[in-house]
């Protein structure tokens, strides 16, 4: 199974439920931290690094002596990444998205097969899973292919086992591209106006995907927003409530396990069990 976890919003507590998971996972998974623009899941289940690689994706490079300036390159290009200057093609490499139908549609072959680094990816161990880790390199404007090689190397790793998916939050891009090949979503909102307002966005963006999706409610008594009311009325089951408390947040500064909380702990396992029947 592949389960992404993921929020309308930052800062709902999404990272620490699939920690929190993780802690109480039947068995070993394959834990993957999406997020690349800003992954926090090691803070949390504290893997030991084993490997660590650059990731690139394929940009072209201007043969200047075959180019012939016919512009039809820069004209199907709706990025902006190639531009005629000077009497020859010109190409932006941190504008262009990878498709590749520049070199297609070039008649005198004067695109190469150049590369830019776009981040990287590390795998390590903690405990009983492998965590598969994605971080976007300073300044990279696309985070969906990193993720696409993050997801590729999770998959490939989990071989029969289940994968925990971190997802980036809200509902952009890199969000749908971090659960578009999951088997069931959960989301993780808050009782506040602001944390209902971008779940009801969530839902609504993931809802045409058909995929099973579940809630669990964090924080829960910090606020008074119907979360609740919002889940039974569109037949959102709702996992495990995790309560708002210090003892919580001290948990949570500290790097720890929200499961280390017996309450939670409870919680998480009978969050788990219903999404692995």
């Amino acid at each position: 199974m592949i389960l992404a976890v993921a929020s309308g919003k930052g800062g709902t507590g999404k990272t620490s439920v699939v920690a929190a998971l993780a802690a109480v996972w039947p068995a070993g998974a394959v834990l993957a931290d999406v997020d690349v623009e800003a992954p926090n899941l090691h803070l949390f289940v504290h893997p030991v690094p084993e490997s660590s690689e650059e990731v690139g994706v394929e940009t072209p490079v201007v043969r200047a002596e075959r180019c012939t300036a016919c512009g039809a390159c820069a004209d199907l290009c709706q990025f902006g990444a190639i531009a005629l200057l000077g009497g020859r093609a010109q190409v932006f490499s941190e504008m262009c998205h990878s498709c590749g139908g520049c070199f297609r549609v070039c008649p005198a072959d004067a695109l190469a097969r150049g590369s830019r680094v776009v981040g990287e990816i590390t795998t390590g161990r903690a405990g009983r899973h492998t965590v598969v880790t994605g971080r976007l390199r300073l300044g990279e404007a696309m985070a969906p292919p990193l993720m696409r090689e993050v997801l590729a190397r999770a998959i490939a790793l989990a071989a029969g086992r289940d994968l925990l998916v971190d997802a980036p939050p809200g509902v952009s891009c890199p969000a749908m591209t971090a659960v578009e090949q999951a088997d069931a979503i959960l989301l993780v909102t808050e009782p506040t106006p602001f944390g209902l307002h971008d779940f009801q966005l969530a839902h609504q963006a993931f809802a045409p995907l058909g995929k099973p999706m579940a809630v669990v409610i964090n924080r829960d008594g910090l606020g008074d927003a119907p979360v609740g009311a919002y889940c039974r009325t569109h037949h959102l089951p709702v996992l495990a409530r995790i309560p708002y408390s210090s003892e919580l947040a001290g948990i949570y500064a500290r790097g720890g396990s929200l499961a280390e909380d017996p309450v939670v702990r409870a919680a998480m396992e009978a969050a788990a069990g219903a999404l692995r029947a």
